[in-house]
């Protein structure tokens, strides 16, 4: 089931965040959102979360309107500012946000311990959150985020911190993430992981000044690249 945004439009006082953004992120694609720091992306992302509330338009998720507490269990949201308690080690952040979801029992640890293998951070799951470098703390936020297997994830900056090698492998649990039929929105600065992205939009100053597939977004470019589009939309050119 697909992720509608429509006509979504947001305001704080003296701001205008969003205006008027209409997006759909397809069953089993990635959407990919880029753009400068403070275009509206997080915001954008929040929205569609139901952590916040529109001012004006609609967000529809599998056909159900947001917000609606169904949702919530069927949603991976990983924030660009970590949401850890760092008073508690990585495993007691795992555990306390897995039986949010219902999760309990040997399939609790068992999914812990594997996300925790795949995502490099075994040997410091032990550790108190605050003793945890900045990567450390994304990737134990991208566990939380995937620990209940969603439906939905939302993915502000997933790979900012992280080395390439890992970069790579987490990636590749997005390409099986779609393969199952998965939905992913993230928003993302590195242009080669938005060029991955079955469709972008490239959004500056709360407008959406393109979108559409990357396919044909990089067609429209002289380099073929999405870099060139990015640029250009912040008045760079070459």
């Amino acid at each position: 089931m697909s992720i509608e945004v429509k006509n979504i439009s947001k305001s704080y006082p003296g701001n205008k965040v969003l205006d008027n953004i209409s997006l759909v992120a397809q069953e089993g694609q990635i959407l990919g959102l880029i753009g400068p720091s403070g275009a509206g992306k997080t915001t954008l992302i929040r929205l569609i979360t139901g952590a916040i509330k529109a001012d004006d338009g609609e967000i529809f998720i599998g056909g159900i309107k947001v917000p609606d507490r169904r949702l919530l269990k069927t949603m991976g949201y990983m924030p660009q500012s970590e949401g850890l308690y760092t008073d508690l080690t990585g495993f007691d952040n795992m555990f306390f946000y897995a039986r949010l979801y219902g999760l309990k029992g040997k399939v609790m640890v068992d999914r812990c311990r594997n996300l925790l293998e795949f995502i490099s951070l075994e040997k410091d799951a032990n550790k108190l959150v605050s003793e945890y470098s900045f990567g450390m703390r994304k990737r134990l936020s991208l566990i939380i985020a995937l620990i209940h297997e969603p439906k939905y994830l939302f993915l502000d900056e997933p790979t900012v911190g992280i080395d390439p090698r890992l970069r790579l492998k987490i990636w590749g649990l997005f390409d099986k993430l779609l393969a199952e039929g998965k939905s992913l929105i993230l928003s993302t600065h590195v242009m080669d992981e938005a060029e991955r992205c079955e469709s972008c939009a490239l959004i500056q100053d709360g407008h959406l000044l393109a979108y559409g597939k990357t396919k044909s977004l990089l067609a429209g470019t002289k380099s073929g690249s999405l870099e060139e589009l990015f640029l250009v939309g912040q008045g760079g050119g070459f």
